[in-house]
């Protein structure tokens, strides 16, 4: 619905050879939307996957991939709006999932109240309008008087001046859908890069695919006091098919840290 098989197609078509097919009627709005008309019940994780099932069963195909993102303050930048994407492969020929997170600062996500032409516009040249959609509504999460996907300057101003004349104001926001967002559909494609370099890593036990880091251990020594440091000493690969584990110690090709990392040397 939302156009994201432009970037996710051509690159699993390029490096797998494979055939990319987008069912023209699935309705993914069902599982919610960004505006609130329907509610998001589940994970994105829960999403992503039950979005996945549900289209490879329409089309009675045993390969599928999905995508879900979510938008708010980035988990540990507390002030910074983030892009949280996940993105699924399915193989039931297999029975195997490979799942990818990836979260991008690299979002236009925002929206504030307004009450004149002017607030108007310096809102939508910050965000990048009109390469970049905006939303407009009677006043945030209200779910009357919305206006999606408004994409040049003399609609965005029409409807503002109807919506501020009723209300005194307009609660005005970005479109984060892929197809109205370019921002976002970047950050997708480096999630569908992530994802095909985790179908790339293969288990060196089995063979299957998808083998990929479970945990990380800090404690990597100062440089100058040898005291373990916050630094990832070591990275333990894991494969879900057949549970081989893998510990790779100093996986950044360095044994010790330098002082300025260090909680001690530099508290």
């Amino acid at each position: 619905m939302h156009g994201k098989e432009a970037v996710i197609a051509p690159l699993f078509e390029k490096t797998f050879g494979v055939d990319c097919i987008t069912p023209n009627t699935f309705d993914t709005d069902f599982f919610g939307t960004f505006t609130g008309e329907i509610e998001r019940t589940l994970t994105p994780l829960e999403t992503v996957r039950l979005k996945c099932k549900e289209a490879m069963d329409l089309h009675n195909i045993d390969l599928g991939i999905a995508n879900e993102g979510s938008f708010g303050a980035h988990p540990s930048l507390h002030f910074i709006p983030a892009d949280e994407e996940w993105m699924i492969l399915i193989d039931r020929k297999n029975d195997l999932e490979i799942i990818v997170k990836h979260i991008s600062t690299k979002t236009n996500f925002s929206g504030k109240y307004i009450q004149s032409i002017e607030a108007l516009e310096e809102f939508a040249k910050l965000i990048g309008f009109p390469e970049h959609a905006l939303i407009l509504r009677k006043e945030e999460g209200s779910k009357e008087y919305i206006h999606k996907g408004i994409k040049d300057w003399n609609t965005l101003q029409q409807l503002y001046t109807e919506i501020e004349k009723a209300f005194g104001g307009a609660f005005i926001e970005t479109d984060m859908r892929a197809m109205n967002n370019p921002l976002r559909m970047k950050v997708i494609q480096e999630t569908t890069e992530k994802l095909i370099a985790k179908i790339q890593s293969s288990c060196p036990n089995c063979s299957c695919p998808g083998f990929d880091i479970k945990e990380f251990k800090e404690g990597l020594p100062c440089e100058w006091c040898n005291r373990p440091t916050k630094s990832i000493l070591s990275l333990l690969y894991h494969c879900n098919k057949c549970g081989f584990e893998k510990e790779e110690w100093f996986p950044k090709n360095k044994e010790k840290e330098d002082p300025q990392y260090c909680d001690y040397c530099n508290p």
